[in-house]
């Protein structure tokens, strides 16, 4: 006959509270580092999302100069422009260059809430066109 601790060892396989609870908070952790990073790749996909608009934004300002011939004298342009349903502040900075018929143009575009911190600077340069 079989002693009964020996039959009762070999009935019980399955795990302890205590390898249960730790099993748990490492799963647990496992997670919590899992939350975090998709929580940062996803900031960092709205980050890259508004500087994609940014960009539009000074290569539209760029382009707009270009077709329509404009020709500044040096100084600062202001305004605004909404691209995707997101409102972006833009700031010109127009200077001469050392060949008069050239004017350079710098296009920065801000965030609202951060008109400190470019998003975008874009340069070019306009060409005095003249006129008959």
């Amino acid at each position: 006959m079989m002693p009964v601790t020996a039959s009762r060892a070999a009935i019980q396989r399955g795990f302890t509270l205590l390898e249960t609870l730790v099993a748990l908070a490492v799963l647990a952790i496992a997670l919590a580092a899992v939350l975090r990073v998709a929580g940062m790749e996803t900031r960092n996909t709205e980050e890259l999302r508004l500087r994609l608009l940014a960009d539009w934004v000074a290569q539209n300002r760029l382009a707009l100069h270009a077709a329509r011939g404009d020709w500044f004298s040096p100084g600062f342009q202001n305004g605004e422009e909404t691209q995707a349903g997101i409102r972006l502040l833009w700031r010109e900075e127009i200077s001469g260059t050392p060949n008069p018929a050239f004017r350079r143009i710098e296009v920065g575009v801000y965030a609202p809430d951060d008109p400190q911190h470019a998003l975008r600077k874009l340069t070019g340069f306009l060409v005095e066109q003249r006129r008959k």
